[in-house]
Parts: structure tokens; sequence; C-alpha cells
């Protein structure tokens, strides 16, 4: 014989219990079936709310009682054929005016007792099973009845009910052993006391009622039936890539219900547990998947954690002080006071030292449990060896779970890292000397976090999401999204990096998508986005609160620079082609090292000097192996590069220039490429990256520009003034040709002081046959003495620079 529990959702509605009536008559086709349902789905909490109102003498009760009538009147209209319903209609409505009776005596005298409230709430299991199996009969299965009030006998302990086993198996014995009928419905939950009491299991007691019948009849498997495909390695409804665990233990069962786990109720595996009956948790809307088998062993050798769940609405309670150290009694009296109190403790953890005690108990109870400890310490307080309690609220408790955890090394490692990583942060920890179970208190806004970077680092073949939030679409940005579009397949199967864009912002507009925005039609969302806003922008990023996040900027903006340590101290890792942060105040770029560090949040910034070449990356590596940089000398401006090499004594400078700013070679104001001021700021970055203090001031600038040039301030009087000093670069180009030499804007840093300028370059020069957009760098080191180290490629351009910052965020994805 086979026992099958469906809850609540699987007998929702009329629709639902057809589908339940095609799995029973499955079964019942193979071996004689116990079929225990629950109320219809919401009803039990219906029932809940209708008394509440009665007791509190509120006329609304009457318009929840009919709803209730409403919904049981409905389904059977909608399962049982017309020339069979008005038998089923006359006992519903039977029942339904006993229920109104009861609720009426609430009413009457203002109150429910827990005696009263059993059995108005036991009226949502012992209709829906009414019904269903007059459904099953009129579709001509053999089935029938089995009021589990004369079955599962219990305690008087109103709301949870102690069962009498040995009154239980006896009965169920004899009535079990007798039936002839391939299908008996038995309502779940409601049970009877000795005196024939109603009396109810508490919460899950559904569960609870299926499993005890399954161990006293010892059956042959426990099927739960709901509306997931078994218990999965994460809450589904927060962890997308969360899937069903095929097969787990007891033991492993018992702790994943226990943390949150909802589709098993602890005790329900106690009574099937020595027995060792299987249990097999199954989906009612796809009954073809597999599910979760729950058997003895779990078969999971190979994988350590089996999964991971949580508790939330819990707080944390704190007791310390000098004179708990070494008084025996402490613990004692601590947890009886809570016990008398009833009051349930979820976690606890304790110092060596016997200083203090940390305990998690549910939000709802903390106060209570702070009083009721303060009064019985209220001694040890007043002389001061005991502080008073201490409370801290909206926390959860995370764990991992697994029977194999205790024969594998470096689990809580791995756990501990990969949160801290994502700034959450950890508020106690707990791990039983079973080390089946390693929890941890964290706050409870980081449980989605927490859930998907836990799951990612134990369950997706260390695949590792990243989410970007991107600010700046124009023509790098444009590029750079281009790239990731093409790449995605390449990052997944190659290194194991599932790149999602999650936002997107120009100066107008602004769109954010948790799912992931698409990179085919990315202007489209875009467009249709709210209002741009840099703070809401921020406020949002930090809302999501999602792991491995990164705010990618390609503005040139000061303000977006301005927000980088707000991201940082997020860990909200930060990759930028924008140089103003690291070329602002020394101060404010050391703060950036700091907080990057601090809060184990990349801070990249390759593209700052040379787009996509290496420059910075392996500055850092000199660095970092110990070599000193003595000379730096480079030209770092692919729009200068590229507008001297194409200036001669046939084109105008202006038209060169406008060239260059249409090819996107320079800044949409060309003016803060010739100023020198953006060279300025690489060689600057460049010099402070090589361990030197310098500020932007310290650099001599020999500007080539004419004075009334550098004093316009439109674009169009700009390019005006080049035209006006035409004769004053014709003249530089030609001192230049008569030398043989050609024209280079260089920086150079030597000696702690740097400079940038126009330079003639002889023909013998590296520099000199630097060909169109094209930087180059030459470090002089310690290392690099006979010959500089020298890095040479595309300096500028928009598919170069989206590279460059495509590469610093793979860095971050294999950091």
């Amino acid at each position: 014989m086979k026992v099958l529990k469906f809850g609540g959702t699987s007998v929702a509605n009329a629709e639902n219990i057809k589908l339940v009536k095609e799995i029973a008559r499955e079964a019942s086709e193979k071996e004689k079936i116990v079929v225990v349902v629950s109320a219809l789905g919401g009803v039990t909490d219906l029932l809940l709310q209708t008394a509440q109102l009665a007791s509190v003498q509120d006329e609304n009760y009457r318009e929840k009682l009919q709803h209730i009538e409403d919904r049981h009147i409905d389904t059977i209209r909608d399962l049982i054929p017309p020339g069979a319903q008005s038998k089923v209609l006359a006992q519903v409505k039977k029942s339904l005016n006993d229920l109104e009776t009861l609720l009426d005596g609430a009413f009457m005298i203002g109150e429910t007792t827990a005696k009263l409230l059993d059995k108005i709430v036991s009226y949502g299991e012992l209709l829906s099973s009414f019904i269903i199996n007059e459904y099953f009969v009129s579709e001509a299965l053999d089935s029938i009845r089995k009021d589990s009030r004369f079955l599962i006998k219990t305690n008087e302990d109103y709301g949870k009910a102690s069962v009498d086993f040995r009154a239980t198996a006896e009965l169920c014995e004899n009535y079990f052993g007798t039936v002839t009928y391939r299908i008996i419905v038995v309502p779940g939950f409601v049970a009877s006391s000795g005196n024939r009491n109603t009396t109810t299991l508490g919460r899950g007691g559904s569960d609870y009622s299926a499993a005890i019948i399954a161990a006293v009849i010892e059956a042959s498997s426990l099927e739960i039936w709901t509306d997931v495909s078994g218990m999965y390695t994460a809450n589904p409804k927060w962890v997308k890539q969360a899937f069903a665990i095929p097969n787990i233990s007891y033991k492993e069962a018992l702790e994943l219900s226990h943390f949150g786990a909802k589709v098993l109720y602890p005790p329900t595996v106690q009574p099937v547990l020595d027995k060792e009956i299987p249990i097999q948790i199954k989906n009612t809307f796809k009954p073809s998947e597999e599910g979760t088998l729950i058997t003895k062993s779990s078969n999971g050798k190979n994988k350590p954690v089996r999964g991971i769940s949580h508790i939330n609405n819990v707080g944390l309670l704190s007791l310390e002080g000098t004179g708990m150290i070494g008084v025996p009694g402490v613990s004692k009296r601590l947890f009886e006071a809570l016990s008398l109190a009833g009051i349930s403790v979820i976690l606890i953890t304790q110092a060596s030292s016997e200083h203090s005690i940390c305990l998690g108990i549910s939000n709802d109870e903390i106060e209570n449990a702070r009083d009721v400890i303060d009064e019985v310490f209220a001694f040890e307080i007043s002389l001061g060896k005991i502080r008073p309690c201490t409370i801290e609220k909206k926390l959860a408790v995370i764990a991992l779970v697994g029977d194999n955890m205790k024969s594998h090394q470096g689990l809580s490692g791995k756990m501990f890292s990969a949160l801290g990583k994502n700034n959450v942060n950890i508020r106690a920890i707990a791990q039983g000397a079973s080390e089946r179970n390693i929890s941890a208190v964290i706050n409870e806004n980081d449980v989605k976090k927490a859930l998907n970077t836990l799951h990612e680092r134990f369950f997706e073949d260390h695949v590792k999401q990243l989410n970007l939030f991107v600010m700046g679409v124009g023509n790098v940005g444009g590029k750079f999204l281009g790239q990731i579009s093409k790449q995605c397949k390449y990052l997944r199967e190659q290194l194991q990096l599932n790149i999602r864009v999650v936002a997107l912002s120009n100066s107008r507009t602004m769109v954010f998508n948790e799912e992931g925005l698409s990179l085919e039609n990315w202007e489209q969302e875009l467009q249709k986005g709210d209002k741009a806003n840099r703070e809401d922008f921020f406020s949002k990023v930090k809302e999501l609160n999602l792991r491995n996040s990164i705010f990618v900027d390609n503005t040139a903006s000061d303000e977006v620079a301005g927000s980088y340590s707000s991201y940082l101290k997020n860990s909200i890792a930060v990759v930028t082609c924008n140089k103003i942060a690291c070329s602002s105040a020394f101060e404010s770029y050391i703060d950036l090292k700091k907080l990057a560090r601090k809060y184990s949040a990349p801070f990249l910034f390759e593209t700052n000097v040379g787009a996509g070449l290496p420059i910075i990356d392996t500055l850092k590596n000199l660095i970092a192996s110990g070599d000193q940089v003595n000379k730096i000398q480079a030209v770092l401006s692919g729009s200068l590069n590229f507008i001297f090499n194409n200036f001669n004594d046939k084109a105008s400078f202006s038209d060169i220039v406008e060239q260059a700013r249409d090819e996107g070679y320079t800044e949409p104001d060309p003016k803060i490429d010739l100023s020198g001021i953006d060279v300025m700021r690489k060689i600057l970055i460049l010099a402070r990256e090589s361990g030197y203090e310098m500020e932007i001031d310290d650099i001599k600038n020999e500007s080539f520009l004419p004075e009334e040039c550098i004093k316009t301030e439109a674009v169009e009087d700009f390019f005006a003034s080049l035209n006006k000093h035409s004769g004053h670069f014709e003249k530089l180009y030609s001192k230049a040709e008569s030398k043989g030499c050609r024209l280079k804007y260089v920086a150079q840093f030597e000696k702690g002081k740097a400079k940038v300028g126009l330079q003639h370059i002889p023909a013998d020069h590296p520099f000199y046959n630097l060909e169109g957009k094209d930087n180059i760098v030459l470090f002089h080191t310690d290392r690099y003495t006979d010959q500089p180290l020298i890095i040479k490629g595309a300096g500028a351009g928009a598919e170069v620079t989206a590279s460059g910052i495509f590469a610093d965020i793979i860095r971050i994805g294999n950091f």
C-alpha cells in the first residue's frame, strides 16, 4: 500500500482536483493507495480569519463564511455531474451550517478557545476530503472516504496535538487491514483525542497525517504531491538556476525543511524515519518529472553540499558579561526560562570564553525573549556582572546542508569567502558537531544575493555570473555592448563567465531589468526607460543588491566619476575609461584604492591610458614584482598622434582635427585633447601607479595652441580659432620638416617630475614611425636599463577602448 498526500495548491480548485484524480487513478491500478488531502487552497487561512472576526464580534465574519461556502459549492458544481450533485450539496451545506453555529457561538461570547478553534479549522480538510471522494466515485474510481478522527488519536493539546502512536497504530491496522477499496481518501491535519474531541496537528499537519499513516501501515512509499518538482538546491523563486535534487537523505531533508524548504514540514519525516519508508516529492502539475526521492542514504558522496536554505524573520539576542565565565548553570537558566515562556530557539552560538551567548529567535518573539531573560538574570544585571540583553532584528539564517560535508575540507572557507566578496556581512555562525549544516546569520536584505552567490559557488560548475550596470552608451558604450553580445557564448563555455547587463543609462533615460536586458534591441528598451538620474541609478543598483555587481562608466563626466566611492562602499566593482577619478586629487585617488581593498570591490581603469593596450596592467605587475620605474616616455594621445601623422602642407590643421573628431579619435570637444590636459591626466596616472605622489598641477604643460584657441568656450569657436591661426600650425610643421623630424605630442616622467608637449622626433627615435592613432610607452626601470620595456599599439578608437573595458570585466570575473 502507498500513501499519497496532496497539498492545498494541488486541491485549490476543480481543475487541479481533476489532475489529482488522474494521478490517483494511475497509482491505484498498481496497488492500493491512501490519498491524504489538505483543505482547498487558502481555506484554512480563511477559516482562521473568520474565527478571528467572530471572536471580536465583527459582523464581517459572515461575509468570510459566505466566501468559504461559495468556494466549496462552486467546486462541487464543477466536479460532480448534475444528477449526483444534490446528495453532495446537502451534506456540504449541513457541515457548513454546523460551522456557522460554531462561529455564531464565538461571536456571541466574543472569544474563541483553542478547543473551539480546532473544531472550526478542521472543516477545511473534512469538506475537501468529502468532495474529492465523491468526485472520485462519480468518475467510477473504487474509492471510499475515512474520517481521520477515527484513525489518528492525540492528546488534547489543541492547535498542535501530540499523537498517541500506540492507539493510532491499532486503529489504522484494524481499518486498513480489512478495507477492500483501491483508494481510501483521508482528511489530513485533523485527528481526535481519547475523549473524541477534534484536534489538529499544527502547521504542516497534512504532511504529518500522511507520514503517520504511512508509518503505522508500513507503506511501500509516501508521496508528497505539491506545486514544485521536488526539494530544490535553493528556493527557485529566488535562485533561477536552482534545480530539483534527485535523491537526498532523511537527515538532509530534515535540515533543509527546518531551514525553510517549505515543500516538506520537518515532523513529517519522523514517523517514517525508523522504518526507512522512502518519501517522494512530486509535482501535481508536472507528474512526469522525477521529483526528489528521500531515503536513508543520499547517494551524493561526490556532492558534499546538497542544498542551500534559509529562514527569514529572525532576530539575534545576545547575552554577555564576565559573570557568565566559569559559572555553571547559566545556560540551563537561560533555556529553561525560554522554554517556560514557550519561545523557540532557532540557532545557538557561544564563544569559547563563555563571555557571551547568541540566540537566533523569531522577530515576533524576540522582544518577549529579551524581557524574560532580563528578568531571570536581574540580580546579575544589577551587580553589573551581566549586561542587559541586546537584540537585533531584520535578520535571516542561511544554511548549507549535506551529509558528506564533514569529509570535505574548506567548505566553511569557501562559503564565507564567497559571501565576503559580495559584502554579505555575517552576524553569527553555527555548525553542529555532525557537520551536516553550516549556518550563518545575515541581514535579511542580503538573502537573495547570498543564496545566489552560494548556489553559484557550489552548484553551477563554477560558472560565475557578472551583473553589469552600464552608464554611457555612446560610441564606446555601444561598441562595448556589441562585443558582449557577440562573446556571451564563448565566455560561458570557455571562461565559465555569464555576463548579464542589468542596467543601461545615457544622459536622457535609464532602464533596469534584473533578469538581464536584451543586447539585441537594447536601444529600443533604453528609449522606453525612465528619466535618467544619477542618484536614482545608484539607489536602484544598491536596492537590487545583486552578487558580482559591476558599475561600468563609459562617460567623461566629473559627476559620474565622483560617485565611484558610493559604489565601492557597497562592494560594487567599478570599471571605467573615465580618467577624471584617477587624475583628481591624490588623496581622492588613494581613497578609491583603499575602498576597493576594504570592500573587496575591484576598481579597474586600464583604458585610462592607451585604450585597450595593457599598459596599466603591465605597470602594476612590474611594481608588484619589486621593480622600480625610473623614467617613462610616451605618446599617449591616439587622437593627437592621428592628427600630427595626417597633418602636412597639403591640408589645414583645422580640417585634420575635424576629421579626427568625426572618426571618434577625439573627445566631442577636441580642445580637451589638443590642450594637453588629456595627456597630462594619463602621465599623472602612470606616475601614481608607479608609486609616486603627484598632482595634475605638478605637470608642466608646454602647449602648442595659441592663447586665443585655449580661451574659446564653444566647440564652433574653437574650430574658428584654429582656422584663424592656420599659419601658426603650418610653421610648426615646416620647422619639423626642415629638421627631418616628425611632430609628436610626448609625455615624460623622470625623477619625480613630469611634462607634456609637442616635440621634434628624429628618424632614429622609437616614436618616429608611430603611425595612425597608435600609442607607445617606454618604461625605464631597474630591470629594463639597457633597453626600455616598450608597449605599442592602437591607443584610440571606440572598438579598442571598448575591448579594454571588456578585458577589465573579464579580469574581475577571474578574481
